[in-house]
């Protein structure tokens, strides 16, 4: 099985960028869990970040190309803003799962929408990076 994992603007910031929200786990660390996590299922994971929304439509739309299972996107604040993204997913129809981070429906009124949520099997939040670990093997159950 392989699975992409996503991870949108100001993700590669985490333990710099407001670690009272996001924790103190740097971007390096949480791939290193990840990497782990799959490994100890059998699973082929790439993780790819982009601060730039258009990296991240093209990467989605490679991965259907490249006979990707499952896709963990944590779209970052593309969440709230990004049709785009919406859209890339459901022209690939790759079984995904949307990580948060935070509790996003505990913060501001503009994080409560998220335009690829329906367009995801599964939503993850509130869980620090371990929701990262929780998605993929939400996939992996499929």
């Amino acid at each position: 099985m392989k699975i992409l994992v996503i991870n949108g603007p100001n993700i590669n910031m985490l333990g710099i960028r407001e670690p009272d929200i996001y924790g103190k786990e740097t971007y390096a660390e949480l791939c290193r869990k990840v990497e782990f996590h799959a490994a100890e299922r059998g699973v082929t994971v790439e993780i790819y970040q982009s601060n730039h929304e258009g990296a991240l439509v093209d990467r989605i739309q490679a991965a259907y190309f490249e006979k990707t299972d499952g896709i963990v996107i944590n779209p970052g604040a593309y969440t709230h803003t990004s049709v785009a993204l919406r859209d890339a997913l459901a022209a690939v129809k790759i079984p995904t799962v949307e990580v948060h981070i935070s509790k996003v429906e505990d913060r501001e009124d503009f994080r409560q929408v998220s335009y690829v949520r329906d367009e995801c099997i599964a939503t993850v939040k509130g869980k620090g990076t371990d929701g990262y670990l929780e998605a993929l093997d939400i996939l992996l159950g499929r």
